[in-house]
């Protein structure tokens, strides 16, 4: 029962920023989680680590080792991906915008309000202060939206929604001011250093702003001091001087603005220079004269002292007119850094190899994608000089740059592209579409999807495991039908026939086909090998189904319904309606086949449990009362036993044989959950979810799991009806009800704080806010916490082999597995079973000694090794000689080894062998050998479909390798 978080299926993207790590894993965020997709091999999978609240930013450090990942309120973790655990954490006390390493790994730069603040990478030892501000860069009068490094990694470039793009400097220079650059007429959603192929310098920048506008920049290095000089001007003055003498003109102001676009494609800063100022006795020079470069008076001044005058400004195009020297109040943040790729300046002064401060930035060409929409993301990719671009419209484009050359213009969707990035190489596009929970990645030359997965963008409603535990199944509110592979996380077909919410699916026997049940008054089988839906069943009259059951033989197909309390029976084979049950007087939201013979037990809200005998048409065989409305009800594997939860938090076991009621256990207190925004009442003292409405027994029967409308799971063990385990399905606080005391600072007069709508001003024709559902606050029967997601749990499967549960909640589909890598669990444990008996009985040619003393350690490397060590023509003795107790591991450790051994025919006759010499014993005993049985048959099965997927890709090449050949 050693189950750990394997992986989360289902879950849609949500929004936040993807990224292709290593050219092959691509990284989203998921929830309060970080999912990783491997490209080449097929698989994703979920981090265990979560945040306190859903991510909305990740960056991957450039060797693929780090992760960090920032939620919603500025709490960051950092994360070793290879390891997939949590080495730091720290709280930014804000939410952020943007996060990105530097090209060496060493730093990284994160946008948080009106700041952008660089860190220091930590590392993998254990420190006291881990994270260590190194700079604190200021200047931005309004939201940082992006950045971007230089690639020497000493120069920063942000983009804010003030309208500008400041360039800052890592390391502190005298005198120096960020340099600008104007001319946007919306906020910026990316900035791009542009670097000269031959050489890593930087040649200019590219800035995006959110209509559609992209700027391209060049810097003109200043070869010659005294010529740059010479041509260097105050351009900051220059803006105060001319709102100064134009405050009362508003033509006239306009004008200025106008001609403010033209001065700043050429602003030139010295740094040597910048404290000098003009006298703001002297005339205001016009534009025309800046233009031609009479700057002979602003250098001429003497150095003016810094009076109450000279605080920093902004004048009408947004342009800081004065600001103060970078370096102050910043030197005690500097300790600590690493002078890498510096120069020393003629007075001593340690300053970048390039220095982006000495020369001309000036505005090249201005372009624009001309859509109809806002743009929403974009990403630039340095080597190959390509900018991607993404839309609300759901259109991308690839363009090349500088030449502005459209590669292409195609359509996703018809919703806002919330991500766009490109992976090292340069070849393939990752999209995220947030409202579809959709995720895409495009090799843009082939014009070939990589990947195209989509999650169930609603709640999932139920699931289920095929017979060997390889698929899963699950259906939910968006009326869509997905199969899963359990190994890989990868959903390899869904099904979109339903018209309304799917309820219930279930996996008839074979896995070749699949039934699904739905509101909208059908259930339809579908075939998993030609991925359609070859029968309907449906009533006379239009009917609401909500559960499903099949018998063992899969000829029998039973469907509760919602509005009519009946149970119709079909045939599989001719599908004609057979026979329709009545009796409930209530929503028969339970029905199960009994594993042995051709009982059919259904659960109703009516407060009881009928047996029926659905062969016979016998009607109801026997009937068990309870107190409460009934809400769901499970068989154990044998046949013997019945469960069933109730609403009271009691959960009831019967004997279906003699109709005695043999135990109950109470859960009202294991499954009591947090409490929710709108309560009235404390967690404690609220009756409202406190009940199970979805059990699973184990494999061998021995404990059962169960699940409702909380954030826990609790496992029982049946025999001694005590509470084993409890599973906290998640910390995330962005869902409601997780949390068992709330915050008083977080009431207000007008409700909680939380629930408060501060509408984004940002969001598009208030199109979200409609789809959030806010337009039915208020109404009678809306929920009481404005729309939030509540945490719970809808349906819960242990698989047949025992190894795996998963539970349909909130969050997507839930995925544990057992873990027993960890684990010492030997058997007739004495003094002598140790491994150094074990190699003394394999150096003596005692082969079947040395496997059961590895059988009694219980070490699966050592019963391989003794497996291993058997030879082909020994090995039927050797399985003759194994006692009957030690079959069972001994079959769980085949199953292991079959998943990634090379020797196949030789670990197949060890299992033929087997099963002639102990099948009599197996046969018996199946109850207990039954998951371990399954586990095999699982591992064979996968290794069949991978050798006939071989098989039949090669066939040619293997007729021709079996063709004699000839003598000439």
């Amino acid at each position: 029962m050693n189950y750990r978080f394997k992986n989360l299926l289902g879950a849609p993207y949500r929004g936040g920023n993807a990224i292709l790590s290593n050219n092959t894993q691509l990284l989203t965020p998921v929830g309060n989680r970080v999912s990783v997709v491997d490209l080449v091999k097929s698989e994703t999978v979920t981090l265990p680590c979560e945040n306190t609240k859903n991510v909305t930013r990740i960056a991957v450090s450039p060797n693929g080792t780090l992760l960090l990942s920032v939620d919603e309120e500025g709490r960051c973790l950092l994360i070793n991906l290879h390891r997939r655990v949590v080495l730091h954490w720290i709280s930014f006390k804000n939410a952020v915008r943007a996060i990105k390493f530097s090209p060496d790994g060493t730093l990284f730069a994160v946008a948080i309000g009106k700041l952008v603040q660089v860190w220091q990478t930590p590392g993998f030892k254990k420190e006291f202060l881990p994270f260590q501000l190194v700079r604190t860069l200021k200047g931005c009068h309004d939201l940082v939206t992006c950045l971007d490094w230089s690639p020497d990694g000493q120069w920063i470039l942000a983009g804010s929604k003030d309208l500008t793009a400041r360039l800052f400097s890592l390391n502190p220079i005298d005198g120096y001011r960020p340099i600008l650059l104007l001319g946007h007429r919306h906020p910026l959603v990316g900035v791009f250093f542009k670097v000269a192929k031959n050489r890593r310098d930087v040649e200019g920048a590219y800035t995006i702003s959110k209509d559609g506008a992209i700027f391209n920049w060049n810097f003109y290095p200043a070869t010659d001091e005294k010529q740059w000089k010479t041509a260097s001007f105050n351009h900051s003055q220059i803006a105060v001087n001319r709102r100064e003498a134009n405050s009362n003109d508003l033509d006239k102001k306009r004008k200025w603005e106008d001609e403010d676009e033209e001065v700043d494609a050429a602003v030139m800063i010295n740094p040597n220079e910048t404290a000098k100022t003009l006298n703001p006795g002297n005339e205001t020079l016009n534009s025309t004269e800046a233009r031609k470069g009479s700057v002979n008076d602003i250098t001429g001044k003497k150095k003016k002292k810094k009076t109450h005058n000279d605080e920093p400004q902004i004048d009408s195009t947004g342009y800081q007119s004065h600001l103060g020297s970078e370096t102050e109040g910043n030197e005690k943040q500097t300790v600590g850094i690493e002078e890498l790729d510096v120069s020393m300046s003629k007075d001593g002064r340690q300053e970048p190899a390039q220095a982006l401060h000495k020369g001309q930035w000036e505005l090249l060409k201005k372009d624009f994608f001309k859509q109809s929409t806002n743009l929403t993301a974009c990403d630039y990719h340095l080597e190959l000089d390509l900018i991607v671009v993404g839309f609300a419209s759901g259109i991308f484009g690839i363009y090349q740059m500088p030449d502005f050359t459209c590669i292409h213009l195609l359509s996703i969707s018809r919703v806002k592209i919330t991500t766009a990035v490109f992976n090292g190489l340069g070849n393939w596009l990752a999209f995220g579409c947030a409202k579809l929970g959709q995720l895409l990645v495009w090799e843009w030359r082939s014009e070939t999807y990589i990947l195209k997965q989509q999650g169930h963008y609603f709640d999932v409603n139920c699931l289920d495991y095929s017979p060997d535990s390889q698929l899963l199944a699950t259906g939910a509110d968006d009326n869509k039908v997905k199969v899963w592979t359990v190994s890989s996380g990868f959903c390899f077909v869904t099904f979109a026939e339903h018209t309304n919410a799917v309820t219930a699916v279930h996996f008839l026997p074979g896995n070749h086909a699949l039934l699904s049940a739905s509101l909208d008054g059908t259930v339809r089988a579908w075939d998993l090998f030609r991925y359609r839906n070859f029968r309907t069943f449906t009533t006379p009259s239009p009917k609401q189904f909500v559960s499903l059951a099949a018998d063992q033989s899969g000829e029998v197909i039973c469907a509760g319904t919602l509005d009519s309390f009946e149970i119709f029976v079909w045939s599989m084979k001719t599908g004609r309606l057979l026979d329709v049950l009545s009796g409930h007087q209530g929503p028969v939201h339970g029905l199960t086949f009994s594993p042995t013979n051709a009982i059919l037990a259904s659960s109703s809200w009516d407060k009881t449990v009928r047996l029926w005998d659905v062969f016979e048409s016998k009607g109801v065989v026997e009937s068990f009362s309870h107190t409460h409305d009934v809400l769901t009800v499970s068989y154990r594997p044998d046949g013997k036993q019945l469960a069933c939860s109730t609403l009271d938090g009691q959960i009831y076991f019967w004997d279906p044989i003699d109709g005695q009621l043999m135990w109950t256990i109470e859960g009202r207190r294991d499954i009591a959950g947090g409490r929710l925004m709108g309560d009235r009442r404390t967690a404690a003292n609220s009756s409202s979810g406190k009940c199970f409405t979805s059990l699973s027994y184990s494999a061998d029967g021995s404990y059962i799991l169960a699940a409702g409308r909380s954030k826990y799971i609790c496992m029982y063990d049946v025999a001694e009806q005590v509470l084993l385990r409890r599973f906290q399905l998640t910390s995330n606080l962005s869902l409601d009800g997780v949390l068992d005391f709330l915050n008083s600072k977080g009431m207000t007069d007008a409700g909680p704080l939380a629930l408060i709508d501060d509408y984004d001003s940002d969001v598009e024709g208030g199109l979200d806010r409609q789809i959030k559902g806010h337009l039915g606050y208020g109404l009678p029967g809306t929920a009481t916490n404005h729309g939030r997601p509540v945490v719970s749990t809808k349906c819960l499967r242990i698989s047949p082999t025992g190894r795996s549960w998963a539970a349909a909640t909130t969050e997507g589909v839930l995925m544990y597995s057992m873990d027993d890598s960890f684990v010492f669990d030997p058997t007739d444990l004495d003094i002598d079973v140790t491994p150094e008996a074990v190699d003394v009985a394999l150096s003596q040619g005692r082969h079947l000694r040395a496997l059961i003393l590895a059988l009694r350690l219980n070490e699966a490397s050592w019963i391989r090794k003794c497996v291993v060590s058997v030879h082909p023509k020994d090995v039927a003795t050797t399985a003759a000689g194994v006692p009957p107790k030690y079959m069972r591991r001994l079959i769980e450790a085949f199953a292991e080894y079959l998943e990634g051994s090379p020797h196949l025919e030789f670990l197949l006759q060890w299992c033929q062998e087997l099963c002639k010499v102990h099948g009599h014993t197996i046969q018996q005993h199946c109850k207990d050998y039954l998951p371990a049985l399954r586990s095999l048959q699982k591992s064979l099965t996968r290794l069949h479909q991978d050798l006939s997927d071989t098989c039949s890709s090669n066939e040619y090449l293997l007729r021709y390798l079996c063709t004699p050949s000839f003598p000439n």
